[in-house]
């Protein structure tokens, strides 16, 4: 078989923690910020656990050898 090839642009977006799930940086905080509610800014801080069905679709197609 051939070697499968990383998606470049998923190299920057997720990355995987020492138990093996994808963590993911959290949408809606780049810009227009004024116009989002407190909670929703505080929330957003940091990365987020990717649910188990997204997870596997990252690890399987973008992410092979992670």
């Amino acid at each position: 078989m051939p070697k499968l090839k990383t998606k470049s642009a998923a190299k920057k977006r997720f990355r995987t923690t020492g138990t093996g799930k994808v963590r993911a940086n959290v949408a809606y905080k780049r810009h227009m910020l004024r116009n989002k509610p407190k909670q929703m800014k505080r929330q957003a801080r940091g990365t987020f656990v990717l649910c188990k069905s997204d997870a596997e679709v990252v690890k399987k197609f973008f992410l092979p050898y992670a």
